[in-house]
């Protein structure tokens, strides 16, 4: 390596990509296999790919009406509350209907709708498709 080199890289510790790959898989299994959800789990995507845009950890999508219908955060106690901000401002902008953020270190759950603002009485359950996240988690 030079000296001149530029290391680049992402804050994503194994717990992150744990639960990102525990999610995916039962929701892939729900999507592809069983046929129980109607939209499409895409890892790491663009909200808008017809520019440069944010990629959530996890972006559930209606590919037959073309819409974003729900984002996923992982984070870990340094970054929940920022990453809920985050979720909130990606809702709202972008008109996903649904955005959850899920604290590793609290294994808690924090949900937005949109229009409606935090929703604390079930934070990870997926309305549109009566999915309880943190059961993917077990």
């Amino acid at each position: 390596m030079t000296e001149n080199t530029i290391y680049m890289g992402v804050n994503a510790p194994k717990i992150h990509q744990r639960i990102i790959g525990q999610l995916m898989m039962r929701l892939g299994m729900l999507f592809y296999i069983e046929k129980r959800i109607p939209y499409e789990p895409f890892p790491e995507t663009m909200i808008d790919e017809s520019q440069t845009s944010p990629t959530p950890d996890i972006l559930l999508f209606d590919n037959e009406k073309r819409q974003n219908k729900v984002i996923i955060e992982v984070s870990g106690n340094t970054g929940a509350r920022r990453d809920f901000e985050k979720v909130k401002t990606l809702v709202e902008e972008y008109g996903v209907p649904e955005g959850f953020v899920y604290n590793y270190d609290t294994e808690k759950w924090m949900k937005y709708r949109l229009g409606e603002g935090e929703d604390a009485r079930r934070p990870s359950y997926i309305d549109s498709i009566g999915v309880d996240l943190n059961d993917l988690l077990q």
